[in-house]
């Protein structure tokens, strides 16, 4: 395998590594994209009433959309007395944000339309 191969290889991987498709899944949704959209804008952490101003959706809607923003990671999530409060993951959804946009970069656009295949000569 030649040194350019095995680069090539290691991007590929670098960026497959940074893809999470739990977090894309969890952003694939207008109203959860609201949500996020609210919560990078506030000044603190929100409850499920304050968050639910942000799109058209019942309360309860919006609870379960923060639920599934939690799972992905994309939220966190704290409980103060019977209130639960919500907050971004800022830095962890900025870096893994920036690593994949950095990954991309560092392929070429052949490589992302073309990933190499095993047996297949360059």
């Amino acid at each position: 395998m030649t040194a350019q191969r095995k680069s090539r290889s290691g991007r590929m991987e670098t960026l497959t590594a940074w893809l999470r498709p739990g977090w894309f899944k969890a952003l694939g949704d207008p109203n959860r994209l609201a949500i996020v959209a609210r919560l990078a804008c506030a000044a603190k952490p929100m409850t499920v009433s304050e968050v639910g101003g942000c799109c058209g959706v019942h309360i309860s809607g919006v609870s379960r959309h923060l639920a599934l923003l939690r799972a992905a990671g994309v939220v966190a999530a704290e409980k103060i007395g019977r209130e639960v409060r919500y907050r971004l993951n800022l830095s962890d959804l900025t870096g893994a944000l920036r690593g994949l946009a950095d990954a991309i970069d560092a392929c070429e656009p052949s490589e992302l339309c073309n990933p190499p295949r095993e047996g297949r000569k360059k």
